[in-house]
């Protein structure tokens, strides 16, 4: 099975340690979050990784290589000039054989627990009652990020929470296409703007939710919190 990662973020709310590298780079205990999606994909059966890349690109190839010494093939798409999010992942499609029906794709800053598997049976699920559904995302709650207050009828306040956990998903960055979607991929553009409304209209997109650990790297807070997570679960 093949994975597309969209690799080619500049980072730049974690600099300097993205002046050099791309954040997808960037390390979570010692190891660069690419290599933990990496062991992450494997046990679902990826075999073949694509990165999407651009800002700094090299980096990532001289780290990974042909992806011989981390269990997998690596392939590289890279974008002369920037393509957006949709575009990079159509590019990417090129680069996937014809006879793979689906392929995992993720942004290249997510740190997650929950394993890749329940995405791949959700898709399957939702292909075998509609043949045309195209994609399956996941979704995870949207945890407030004030600290909310309490209040009573009198105006008193009776307690404050943090974290709380919103009657809202958000997208966590995870997917499985079915190659079709390429399709309907922007040649420029963001997939998540302008091809998921779509879909979602003509009833072909299905979700996954999610109450696994979660992170999109996009902060040093985000950082701290990933860091946290892989020490409790190493």
């Amino acid at each position: 099975m093949y994975a597309l990662i969209l690799a080619g973020g500049m980072g730049e709310r974690l600099r300097p340690l993205t002046d050099s590298i791309p954040k997808p780079m960037v390390p979570v205990r010692e190891k660069p979050i690419l290599l933990h999606q990496i062991e992450w994909l494997r046990p679902a059966g990826v075999t073949d990784v694509v990165f999407l890349v651009g800002y700094r690109w090299q980096t990532i190839k001289d780290y990974f290589g042909d992806g011989s010494d981390f269990g997998i093939r690596a392939h590289y798409s890279v974008e002369d000039s920037p393509l957006g999010r949709g575009g990079a992942i159509k590019q990417g499609f090129s680069q996937v054989p014809e006879d793979e029906d689906s392929v995992l794709v993720l942004n290249g800053d997510i740190i997650t627990a929950q394993p890749p598997g329940a995405v791949l049976e959700t898709y399957q699920r939702s292909k075998t009652s509609n043949p045309a559904h195209l994609a399956t995302i996941m979704v995870v709650p949207m945890i407030s990020p004030y600290g909310l207050v309490d209040t009573n009828d009198s105006d008193g306040v009776t307690g404050f929470r943090e974290k709380v956990e919103l009657p809202y998903w958000i997208n966590a960055g995870i997917y499985v296409f079915n190659r079709s979607i390429a399709a309907e991929l922007p040649d420029l553009g963001d997939h998540e703007v302008e091809t998921f409304p779509r879909l979602a209209q003509a009833g072909q997109i299905s979700a996954l939710k999610s109450r696994f650990f979660w992170r999109s790297v996009d902060s040093f807070k985000d950082l701290r919190e990933a860091e946290e997570y892989m020490g409790g679960a190493a």
